[in-house]
């Protein structure tokens, strides 16, 4: 995990590769795109700019072939977050939606205006206590350019 005090510092630090320059023209997009509904770039991200606080999330999940990325444009959050092999496996992952799902208990982070988190993929999340939420939701595969299946 990588919290980010901000969309500038996340630019300067991720300057070149085909898939942070999608972050950066995702981000940049939202003015452009409709709420709450996920949109791609490529064959390699997709995102959302979610408006709707939403219920806490039963259990931790993980992702194998994408990462998340939070950008958090207005409100607060809570993230519960801790390494996969320190969990419980309780749903086995499934190729078809990426998701895998665990019992155990991680480290709480409290995000607000202006973070960004990038949640990699031997990690298991789950968000809580969403207040005024407006955030940019990202998945970005973690293969270079291209998914190695296709």
């Amino acid at each position: 995990m990588l919290i980010l005090n901000s969309f500038d510092e996340f630019k300067n630090i991720f300057r070149s590769g085909k898939k942070w320059i999608r972050c950066k023209e995702a981000i940049e997009n939202i003015p452009n795109i409709k709420e709450n509904r996920y949109h791609s770039i490529g064959d390699s991200l997709v995102y959302m700019f979610k408006t709707e606080n939403h219920r806490d999330d039963q259990d931790l999940k993980g992702h194998r072939r994408y990462m998340d990325i939070h950008y958090y444009v207005e409100g607060k959050e809570n993230l519960e977050i801790a390494k996969k092999r320190e969990l419980d496996t309780k749903i086995k992952y499934s190729d078809e939606n990426d998701t895998e799902y665990f019992h155990g208990d991680g480290e709480i982070i409290n995000l607000t205006s202006g973070n960004l988190v990038i949640i990699e993929n031997d990690e298991a999340f789950r968000f809580k206590g969403a207040e005024n939420l407006k955030k940019v939701i990202l998945k970005v595969t973690i293969e270079d350019n291209y998914f190695l299946n296709k």
